[in-house]
C-alpha cells in the first residue's frame, strides 16, 4: 500500500494507464492497416522503434529539473523557427506539403516540435511580471510569437498544423486572463467566416448570436456598431479569402460541406471513413477483419484516418473507449494546470492540453464527417515518429510537473 502510495505521488498512474492503452490500440491499428500493403509494412516496425525512443525520451524529460523548461524556452523556440525555415529549403514534399526533413528511411516533421516550443515561449513571456494580456503591446507581442511559426507553416503549406497553432494560441491568451469580451472580439470574425461557407441561414444565425452577445456585454452604440461592421465585412470577404486557398484546400472545404459533391475526389476519404465506422457496429468486425481496412479503401489510413480502422475492427466500443481515454487525459491535465500556482507551468500545461484536445477533436471530427479533412494525426495512436515523440515529450513534461506539484499548489 505504501509503495503504491509513493508511486502515485511521483507519477499520475491514471494518465499513464490511459496513454498506455492508446498506444496499444494504435500499434494494433497500424499493424492491421499496413498488413496488406506492399510498401508500408515497414511502418509498423518504424512505429515500434519510435515507441522505444519515446520511452527513453520520457525517462530523460521526466527526470530533469522543472526549471529547465522555462530557462530554455526562448532558445528552443528559436530552434523551432530555424527548423521551420530549414524545411522550406531542404524539406521533402509529401501530400502537397513541404513539411518533412528526411534522414534516410526516417523523416522529421519540425512543426510537431515547434508547437510545444512556441507554447513554452508564449508561457515564459506571459508569466513574466507585469504582463497584461489586455494591454495592446503585450497582446501584440504574444500574437507575434504565435503567428511567426504559423506563417512559416502556411508556406509549406500545412493548414492542419496552422489551425492547431491558432487553437492553442487562443487557449493561452484566454488562460492568461483575457476577458470574455476581448475573446469575443477575436473569435467573432472567424465564426462569421466559417458560417458563411455553409450558406445564408448559417450566416444569419451567426449574426443573431453576435448581436445577442453585444446586448449582453452592454457596450456603447458606436463601439457595438463598429464591431458589427467588422463582422459584416468578414462575411463579405469570405469569397475573396476562399479563392486565396490552394485548389486542394478549397475542394476539401467543399467536400466537408457536402462530401457527395466530389465522392471520387476530395470527398472520397470522408465517405469511406464513415462507411468503415458505420459497418463496425457495436463490437466491430474483429482485429484484421475489416473490409474497408484490409482492402485499403481509405488511402494512408494508418495516419490521419486511423480512427476509422478502430471503428471498423473494434466497433463502437473501441471508438468510445478512445474518446473516454482522451477525456480522462484532458481532465487530468486541466486539473493540474488549474491547481498549479506557478504562472509559467500553468500556462505550459494549458497549452499541452490544447494541443491534445485540438488534435483529438479534429481527427475524430473529420473521420465522422463533422470536420473538414485537413491532415491531423490522432495523438499516441496514428503512425508517425515525429508525432509520437512530440506527444511523449509533452506527456513527460506533464508528469515532471505532476511529480513536483506540491511545490506549486
Amino acid at each position: 500500500m505504501k509503495i503504491g502510495s509513493k508511486l502515485s505521488d511521483k507519477i499520475d498512474l491514471i494518465t499513464l494507464l490511459a496513454v498506455g492503452i492508446l498506444l496499444v490500440i494504435g500499434i494494433l491499428a497500424i499493424y492491421s492497416a499496413t498488413f496488406n500493403t506492399v510498401y508500408e509494412k515497414g511502418n509498423f516496425i518504424k512505429q515500434l522503434i519510435a515507441l522505444g525512443l519515446s520511452v527513453i525520451l520520457f525517462i530523460v524529460i521526466y527526470s530533469i529539473p522543472h526549471t529547465f523548461f522555462k530557462d530554455f524556452s526562448y532558445p528552443l523556440y528559436a530552434f523551432g523557427i530555424f527548423t521551420l525555415v530549414l524545411v522550406l529549403i531542404i524539406g521533402r514534399t509529401v501530400g502537397g506539403a513541404k513539411a518533412w526533413i528526411a534522414f534516410g528511411p526516417f523523416s522529421y516533421q519540425p512543426a510537431e516540435f515547434a508547437k510545444l516550443f512556441t507554447i513554452m515561449a508564449i508561457a515564459k513571456f506571459l508569466s513574466d511580471e507585469n504582463r497584461d494580456i489586455e494591454n495592446l503591446k503585450d497582446l501584440g507581442i504574444t500574437l507575434g510569437i504565435g503567428l511567426a511559426p504559423i506563417l512559416l507553416i502556411l508556406l509549406e503549406p500545412d493548414l492542419g498544423s496552422a489551425l492547431v497553432f491558432m487553437g492553442f494560441l487562443i487557449t493561452l491568451i484566454f488562460w492568461k486572463g483575457m476577458s470574455l469580451f476581448t475573446l469575443f472580439l477575436v473569435l467573432g470574425p472567424p465564426v462569421v467566416i466559417v458560417a458563411s461557407l455553409f450558406g445564408i441561414y448559417y450566416t444569419l444565425g451567426a449574426f443573431v448570436l453576435i448581436i445577442a452577445l453585444l446586448f449582453y456585454f452592454k457596450k456603447d452604440l458606436f463601439f457595438s456598431s463598429a464591431i458589427l461592421a467588422v463582422n459584416f465585412a468578414s462575411a463579405f470577404f469570405v469569397d475573396y479569402l476562399f479563392h486565396i486557398l490552394k485548389p486542394h484546400q478549397r475542394s476539401r472545404i467543399l467536400s466537408f460541406i457536402d462530401p457527395n459533391s466530389d465522392p471520387l475526389g476530395a470527398g472520397y476519404n470522408a465517405i469511406q471513413a464513415q462507411i468503415a465506422i458505420g459497418s463496425g457496429g457495436l463490437l466491430g468486425k474483429g482485429f484484421m477483419q475489416g473490409n474497408q481496412t484490409q482492402l485499403q479503401y481509405i488511402p494512408k489510413q494508418w495516419t490521419d484516418f486511423i480512427y476509422c480502422v478502430i471503428g471498423e475492427e473494434f466497433g463502437f466500443a473501441g471508438s468510445f473507449l478512445v474518446v473516454i481515454l482522451f477525456t480522462v487525459i484532458s481532465f487530468r491535465i486541466v486539473k493540474l494546470a488549474s491547481a498549479t500556482k506557478d504562472p509559467f507551468l500553468s500556462l505550459l500545461l494549458s497549452g499541452i492540453f490544447a494541443i491534445f484536445f485540438i488534435h483529438f477533436s479534429i481527427n475524430v471530427g473529420m473521420t465522422i464527417g463533422m470536420m473538414p479533412v485537413i491532415g491531423i494525426p490522432l495523438p499516441f495512436v496514428s503512425y508517425g515518429g515525429s508525432s509520437l515523440l512530440s506527444n511523449t515529450l509533452m506527456l513527460a513534461i506533464y508528469m515532471n510537473i505532476y511529480r513536483s506539484r506540491k511545490e506549486f499548489s
